[in-house]
């Protein structure tokens, strides 16, 4: 992919994830210091409980990303390199509850700065670091890496060969990929729009399963265990939906709105409905490099 298509994907990337920074407001890392300071808590002393609603902006939270770790056995002092980190939550539970080292890779830089304010509020910096790059080409040594972790980050990356070839590089004989992904589904009804990784679908780079699992393998990726978690991540958005529809008790600590602005409400009934009606599927799988 040329440069220039690249510097516009990132372009597009960062103003998608930082949207109301891009309106003319404050960034994203004022914005969310400010709500913890409205919310009670001391933005520069932080649980990570207080920070789960907008530490990891998946499906299923960090449920989701307890399953995966789990499912790749992973164990103390393993070096990870979390792609599409976001705001880096899933990095933070690898280094809090599992004791690995990770580094978090994000193309959004606002991401990247919250990702690295949360650390040290946590007490994570010490296990945690995080550059701004594209996955494609990340300025890190060959073979640095036990595990590439990756959750509902693919969906947003147009060169999906160009991004696997660059796994293989960075890690380590018998290295393994951790994948929590979006793909889509069966049905033949265009994706309801917008979602929380797009607003149109030309920036919505979704694969078919048999498509992403071809990829892999011809990257040299060999499937230990793979599986379908659509069902449960449907239930885990109906309940989110119902929260947020003020069913169920509201929280008064930061969540996704103040990351998506108001069309986060529309984006979450969007993907419970693409779930609901098979456009879209979720996976979660282990790969070894052979």
């Amino acid at each position: 992919m040329p440069d220039h298509a690249r510097d516009h994907d990132a372009r597009v990337l960062n103003e998608h994830y930082d949207a109301l920074a891009a309106g003319g407001e404050e960034s994203l890392l004022v914005r969310l210091q400010a709500a913890f300071r409205a919310a009670g808590c001391d933005p520069d002393a932080l649980t990570l409980d207080e920070i789960a609603g907008i530490d990891q902006l998946h499906l299923g939270g960090r449920a989701a990303s307890r399953s995966l770790a789990v499912l790749g056995e992973l164990w103390a002092g393993q070096r990870v390199l979390d792609v599409g980190c976001g705001t880096g939550g899933a990095s933070r539970l690898l280094a809090d509850e599992f004791g690995c080292e990770v580094v978090g890779v994000d193309i959004t830089a606002a991401f990247i700065a919250v990702a690295e304010w949360l650390s040290a509020a946590t007490g994570l910096s010490g296990h945690t670091r995080f550059l701004c790059a594209d996955a494609v080409r990340t300025p890190l040594a060959d073979g640095a890496f036990d595990v590439i972790w990756c959750q509902h980050a693919l969906m947003n990356m147009p060169d999906v060969p160009g991004v696997l070839a660059e796994w293989r590089r960075l890690l380590a004989p018998d290295g393994r990929v951790l994948l929590h992904e979006v793909v889509a589904g069966d049905s033949p009804e265009p994706l309801a729009l917008p979602v929380p990784w797009a607003r149109t679908a030309a920036t919505s780079h979704l694969q078919r399963r048999e498509t992403l699992e071809a990829s892999l393998a011809a990257a040299g990726f060999e499937p230990l265990c793979v599986r379908d978690v659509t069902d449960e991540a449907l239930a885990w958005r109906q309940k989110h939906g119902r929260r947020e529809a003020g069913e169920a008790p509201a929280r008064a600590l930061p969540g996704p709105a103040l990351i998506f602005g108001e069309e986060f409400a529309e984006m979450g009934r969007n993907l419970r409905d693409n779930l609901a009606a098979d456009r879209v599927r979720i996976l979660e799988g282990a790969w070894r490099l052979g």
